[in-house]
């Protein structure tokens, strides 16, 4: 029996026990999925008393750099871009990786688009590096939008093949010079940049679903740019990871519309 959960703090707003058990649901898998609040520094405590009964986990923030230090296996790409987003157990060992990168490739291909051409990636932490690992190889040149230069090197350990250009939070940004826009800063954060868009008719991706929608992606989509909410990328992650827990393929099209509306509907 899968015996999983989404940890995080905040985790309250979290979709993923919606998603997750609708997809169990759906294959007629006997699983149990909730959400546990856990904070920053807490997750080997978790595990080691709540949470030693689970098998399978997800892991939003704060949590996802923390859990290259209690994994008894990391997987190429968590090493990579420094983080892991899924926890499964195999003969008792965590084992950690990530399906961000995965996630957000699939939610652009549902939607049509890619990440060729020029890219702007507004933030540097974790789930940033997990978009600029998707841009490796692809993309012509990246842009980072970065208010801690600390974390530049990380950031370019992420996609070793990608030209990657950083420019500080206060600089003016030129949206309408850019194939692809990605917000991965919490809440509204990326609002400051909102009265910098003009007309625009290129793609954002938002990776946030709270607060829905987000201001920039109203904006963004008001202004005529196409837009993906936050909502495409927690579909398709938690797609992939339901595959590594049930060790098995899962039809991504259909249940990605199963999810899309089960999303809505608690989101509206």
């Amino acid at each position: 029996m899968i015996s999983a959960g989404v940890l995080g703090s905040p985790i309250s707003h979290s979709l993923s026990p919606l998603l997750h058990n609708t997809i169990y649901d759906s294959l007629g898998i006997d699983a149990s999925y909730k959400a546990y609040e856990v904070a920053s520094g807490g997750l080997k405590n978790f595990l080691d008393d709540e949470g030693s009964l689970l098998n399978c986990l997800s892991l939003t923030m704060p949590l996802k750099e923390e859990a290259l230090t209690i994994a008894g296996s990391v997987s190429n790409i968590s090493r990579q871009i420094q983080s892991g987003n899924t926890l499964h157990k195999v003969d008792g060992i965590w084992n950690l990786t990530s399906t961000d990168v995965d996630g957000f490739i699939h939610a652009l291909d549902f939607n049509d688009r890619d990440a060729k051409g020029k890219v702007l990636i507004i933030g540097a932490g974790a789930t940033a590096r997990a978009v600029v690992a998707a841009c490796d190889g692809v993309s012509d040149k990246v842009t980072v939008v970065n208010r801690n230069s600390g974390r530049e090197m990380a950031m370019r350990n992420s996609s070793p093949e990608t030209e990657i250009n950083f420019v500080s939070w206060s600089d003016a940004i030129n949206f309408g010079t850019y194939d692809l826009v990605v917000n991965t800063t919490p809440g509204n954060a990326a609002a400051v940049f909102a009265d910098q868009i003009r007309s625009v008719t290129s793609t954002f991706f938002e990776v946030l679903y709270n607060p829905w929608p987000t201001q920039f992606l109203a904006h963004w989509r008001k202004s005529g740019g196409f837009g993906i909410d936050g909502l495409e990328l927690l579909i398709h992650q938690a797609i992939s990871q339901a595959s590594i827990f049930t060790d098995g393929p899962i039809d991504r099209g259909s249940m990605a519309k199963i999810l899309r509306s089960a999303g809505e509907k608690a989101l509206s």
